[in-house]
């Protein structure tokens, strides 16, 4: 574009001079001036000093009206990484306004806490429980999902995603329930209202101690843009009300929160003023704590901050207890409407509402994932834990990303970086304790199952992930937005790099979208509001795989890498490459322009065709479909692939790069420039790297065979039916490991302090795809139809039955398993893609 404008600009210019007499024939001018030299000579000696004094007046006038066009006091111009694509949003569509807009305002979007209500607004007033746990005879507060709670179990045994879940927290001592649900009332505010009941029960064969007999919960409000809340009555020891708080708000007009509970005699108070809420159990704990000293109780101190933007309320009650907790908006007008939606949230009539929301719950899952009677119940319990956990973990969060800038000078930010455009993000989690925030390539996976549950839930969350790509077409990898959501993240992390992508499995979701709208499988208004939603996402898709297609690009045609990979660490066994995903699986020795990675290849290809497909599905001009489907063609290319990945010697594809196998971690002493020099462990190269394919067989071996890449019935198929297949190599009897038995680098950590990570454990979304392209085979026609059959069955039955088994024993769904005895590893509650075994039970695979 700037050589265009310079071409322009050039062009005008010689025109100006050709059409210009004067400027076209300069002699002229000075014949001109020769015959009125001597007057002009006269002047100019009477006038010498004052024409010099009005020149260097006039030069500096001249700079000065040059300096105030080119204005150095204002602003540099924003950097590009931080720009927006300029293109509609999609968020803007009328689809996601209205009603749809207002059903989902409120929710359980906080998923790093263990109950959280809030809306999806910046600056909302949110709400959540906090509990005194018991663990060897003493109080722990709970609040933020962490492991070292070790609570038995807890998640969302069932959620919607809209109005209604439910779920169990097991504590040491006791087991809480906490089911939500929202209404929309005759005369309630924006978002409606909605209620939550909490119930206390003592776990079996607990000691018979007065401590473990009581329960101390903590329920609070807070308005995060600091404005004051007002007590209510029933905590100043009014008779008869209700009414905990109130306030007032522009979204929702006048609210009240009320509590009703028979088990409930009294409720303490405190309230407090602070710019964050998720320091908010720290606050809690050390007015407790005050208490405790003073008064030799657990009991919060009855009073308040002026103007207090948080208050807390303590209900301590016997055990067993419940109690519900009412949200009414709208509540200015004061007549008995108010009363009665309040008791319509409470008691007896809040009990049938719940029966008839997991009534519905059931049945729509039992339509929506169709599951064999030959799984049996276990399964059935798994696979609605693991939507239920999924819808139940989506988010809404609100702020702006650090942006790294590693080769522009900005002002104020010494550290190369810049912030991002103030953004929203309403998306699922893999992990509440753990990865409480949006991950690009996971969020791919969680929408297979998301869509088939709700469409328009899944059209919002990849709306909002498209609405971050910036004017390059680049969408950052891991959205860590507002304080909450930075708290849970090492700093280390924090920063996201623009050179670096995420495999785009956004596409997933889409293309199996494209796939069931040409099967008319929706209803005409869904059918309607996809084809509308594609046909505004194009411009931001179209801009996502050019980023990819000229950032990520090799040195030859066809060939792709992944960027962010540190060509000059010194402690890594194997440069980590984060950007596709896979952390840890060992890529070449030496990081590259030179290398060629098989799996970006693969997800290449896929966005090309999906592209492709949205342009003919939307009647497209034919230029832009011929060119994504020569784009598809070219890196569908059989011969190319082959020639540029293939591994003859086992039917295997693999990357290709500087690499060599002679490189081992070995403690050094490091000097560190203080009297005490440090022993480290240091990456050792013993061998010259030298450019071949790189030999590990894993994962990424078979994307050519998960993407589909692979005729029917070439021998290569074959060969990658025996990888998958061989106990030596891949397969155990729990799920494939990521990398070969065989592998130098099987099971070996990469520095000091980390493990390894795809280099052998299971990954449930690597097994889905595998298992889905496995059943693709079994029903094409070809020499090894039957064959990918056999193998489908076995490998689907492994991962149903030991993912169902580890739920059962420890009441989660875990991040990854075991390759040696099929144990839940990584974090737990990792209900992301983990969540897609419940595809692998209903036999629902992704269409390519």
């Amino acid at each position: 574009m700037a050589g265009t404008s310079r071409g322009s600009t050039r062009s005008r210019a010689s025109k100006s001079s050709t059409e210009n007499p004067q400027i076209r024939n300069p002699n002229r001018i000075l014949r001109k001036d020769k015959t009125r030299n001597n007057s002009l000579i006269r002047i100019f000696s009477v006038n010498l000093k004052f024409l010099i004094g009005f020149g260097i007046i006039a030069f500096a006038i001249a700079i000065l009206f040059i300096c105030t066009l080119i204005n150095p006091m204002e602003k540099p111009q924003k950097p590009r990484v931080i720009t927006p694509l300029p293109a509609p949003k999609l968020m803007d569509l009328p689809m996601f306004q209205g009603a749809h807009r207002e059903s989902l305002y409120w929710g359980t979007y906080r998923p790093q806490v263990y109950f959280g209500v809030r809306a999806r607004t910046p600056q909302s007033l949110v709400a959540g429980l906090m509990w005194l746990g018991v663990k060897n005879e003493r109080y722990f507060m709970r609040h933020v999902c962490q492991d070292s709670d070790e609570l038995k179990q807890y998640g969302w045994t069932s959620h919607n995603g809209r109005d209604y879940g439910h779920q169990v927290l097991s504590e040491q001592t006791m087991t809480l329930t906490t089911s939500f649900l929202k209404s929309k009332d005759h005369g309630s505010g924006y978002g409606g209202d909605w209620a939550v009941r909490i119930g206390v029960q003592s776990n079996e064969s607990v000691p018979d101690e007065e401590m473990l007999k009581t329960a101390h919960l903590f329920f609070y409000v807070a308005d995060e843009g600091g404005k004051s809340l007002t007590l209510g009555s029933r905590v100043l020891d009014i008779h008869g009300d209700s009414i905990l708080a109130s306030g007032s708000r522009s979204d929702i007009g006048d609210w009240q929160l009320h509590l009703f509970s028979e088990d409930v005699s009294g409720v303490h108070y405190s309230g407090f003023k602070t710019p964050h809420i998720h320091n908010l159990s720290d606050l809690v704990q050390a007015n407790l704590a005050v208490q405790a000293r003073q008064f030799g109780h657990l009991q919060l101190s009855d009073s308040s901050d002026d103007s207090p933007s948080i208050l807390v309320f303590q209900i301590s009650a016997r055990i067993p207890f419940k109690a519900d907790i009412v949200f009414l908006s709208g509540t200015s007008t004061r007549d008995s409407r108010v009363e009665e939606r309040a008791s319509r949230l409470t008691g007896t009539s809040l009990t049938s509402l719940f029966s008839e929301k997991q009534k519905e719950f059931d049945n729509k899952f039992k339509k929506s994932f169709i599951l064999s009677d030959e799984l049996g119940l276990e399964p059935v319990t798994v696979g609605k834990a693991a939507l239920g956990n999924m819808l139940g973990g989506i988010g809404y969060f609100f702020g702006q990303s650090k942006i790294s800038l590693p080769s522009i000078s900005t002002p104020n930010a010494g550290d190369n970086s810049v912030l991002y455009w103030p953004a929203e993000l309403y998306t699922a989690v893999p992990s509440r304790p753990f990865f409480p925030r949006g991950f690009l390539w996971d969020e791919g996976f969680h929408q297979l199952l998301i869509w088939r549950w709700d469409v328009y839930i899944s059209l919002d969350i990849i709306g909002h992930w498209l609405d971050l790509m910036n004017i390059d077409g680049w969408i950052p990898r891991e959205l860590i937005l507002g304080a909450e959501a930075l708290s849970k993240v090492p700093e280390e992390f924090v920063l996201q790099h623009p050179t670096n992508g995420n495999p785009p499995t956004l596409f997933l979701a889409l293309r199996d979208l494209i796939s069931k709208l040409k099967k008319e499988k929706f209803a005409a208004t869904e059918a309607r509001d996809i084809s509308v939603f594609l046909d505004r996402a194009f411009v931001r898709l179209e801009a996502w795989f050019k980023w990819f297609n000229t950032t990520q690009a090799g040195k030859e045609m066809g060939s792709y890498y992944w960027h962010g990979r540190d060509t000059a660490t010194i402690r890594e066994l194997n440069p980590k490459t984060l950007s596709s995903g896979l952390d840890d699986y060992p890529r070449a020795s030496h990081p590259s322009e030179d290398e060629r990675h098989v799996d970006l290849r693969c997800w290449m290809h896929l966005a090309a065709d999906s592209m492709h497909s949205i342009a003919e599905l939307l009647k497209m001009d034919k230029d832009i479909k011929k060119e994504y489907s020569s784009t598809a063609k070219l890196l569908s290319d059989f011969k190319l692939l082959n020639k540029m990945h293939l591994d003859t010697a086992n039917g295997a594809y693999c990357d290709y790069g500087n690499h060599t196998e002679k490189v081992q971690l070995t403690w050094k002493i490091v000097e560190t420039g203080s009297n005490y020099p440090r022993r480290e462990f240091i990456r050792e190269v013993l061998e010259k790297p030298v450019l071949q394919l790189v030999p590990h067989l894993g994962y990424v071996s078979l994307f050519p065979f998960i993407l589909r890449l692979i005729p029917p019935d070439s021998q290569i198929l074959e060969s990658q039916l025996d990888l998958i297949s061989n106990k030596s190599i891949l397969w155990t009897d729990f799920g494939l490991r990521s990398l070969s038995k065989t592998s130098s680098m099987y099971m070996k950590r990469n520095t000091e302090h980390d493990p390894p990570y795809w280099r052998g454990p299971i990954w449930i979304p690597l097994n889905y795809l595998i298992v889905s392209s496995l059943h693709h085979y079994s029903q094409e026609p070809g020499p090894y139809r039957e064959r990918a059959k056999t193998v489908y069955n076995e490998l689907r039955s492994n991962l149903i039955r030991n993912i169902v088994g580890n739920y059962k024993r420890t009441g989660y769904l875990w991040e990854q398993y075991d390759p040696k005895k099929g144990k839940g590893k990584g974090a737990r509650l990792f209900t992301g893609w983990t969540a897609t075994v419940l595809l692998i039970m209903a036999e629902a695979y992704h269409e390519v």
